[in-house]
Parts: structure tokens; sequence; C-alpha cells
């Protein structure tokens, strides 16, 4: 794809997250399954209907721009996936991989966080102030979901791994 102007990268960077969220739909039941804390469970559990939610807006988008969603992988949600997945394989005492599941999740909230940040901003310089407001509906939701993961990490999670053995 050829990239003459910012409404270009504004498509494509959106192109990007709408397969990073759908790889997210696919790695959160397993997230959630692997837990064993059921407020961390429930968390997942959570962000998992919001990340659909999150897509829908990003296919509202991409209808109102004409384009297409399909086209692009996100590698960077792939690989940040894929550690997720390696500690899953790990043999870890359950209050340490609940710990560690945080972390990883973390990782992808941050991701997700600049991302949507990004192309908000994007919307806002190309005057496409309806895209503006959904996207910045979901960076809120990715703010939301971090602050709740830090502080189930900072009340229970991390203090139960300390104990764990």
């Amino acid at each position: 794809m050829e990239m003459a102007n910012l409404q270009d990268l504004f498509v494509d960077c959106l192109k990007d997250l709408h397969n990073a969220e759908n790889q997210l739909v696919r790695a959160l039941p397993k997230m959630a399954k692997a837990a064993s804390n059921p407020d961390l469970k429930k968390a997942f559990e959570t962000h998992l209907e919001e990340t659909k939610g999150q897509i829908e807006r990003l296919d509202m988008i991409f209808e109102r721009l004409g384009e297409s969603p399909k086209g692009k992988k996100c590698l960077a949600m792939e690989g940040l996936i894929g550690e997720g997945k390696e500690l899953m394989e790990e043999d870890a005492e359950p209050e340490v991989m609940d710990a560690g599941l945080i972390g990883a999740s973390q990782k992808i909230e941050h991701y997700e966080i600049a991302g949507y940040g990004t192309v908000r901003t994007y919307a806002k310089l190309l005057g496409n102030d309806v895209a503006a407001k959904l996207l910045q509906k979901t960076l809120d939701e990715e703010g939301a979901t971090d602050k709740k993961l830090t502080a189930l990490a900072e009340s229970t999670i991390n203090i139960d791994a300390v104990e764990a053995d």
C-alpha cells in the first residue's frame, strides 16, 4: 500500500489495530482459563467483551471511510500474545502464573494505548471528529483496563506470588 499522506497512514494503522484486536479476541479466553484468581479471570472475560465492542467501533470507522479492515497482520500483537502463550506453557505456581499473566496483559494494554492514542491524534488532525470520538472511547477503555490490572496486581496477585511455594 502506498502511503502518500496522513490519511493513508491512518488507514494502515487502523488495519493494524483491527487485526491486533481480532488476535486478542482469540487469546483472552485462553488467558482467562489460565488464570486462577477469580478477579483476574473476570477481568479477562470483561475485557474480551470490551474488545469485541472495540472491533465494532473500528468496523464503523472503516465503513465511514469506505475502506476494508483486511490486509494487515499486526506482528507486534502476534509477538506479545506469543510471549503470553510461552508463559502459559510454564510449570508455574498458580499465584505466580497470575502475576505473569498480568504482566503479559499490561504489555498488550500499553501497546494498544500507544496505537489508539496515535490514530486518535491522526483522526483529529484529519478533521475526522467521529473517528476521533470512537477511538477516544476505546483509548479510555484500554486505560481503565490497565488501571484495573495494576490494582489487582498491587492489592493481591503480586503479594500472593511473593508468598507462593
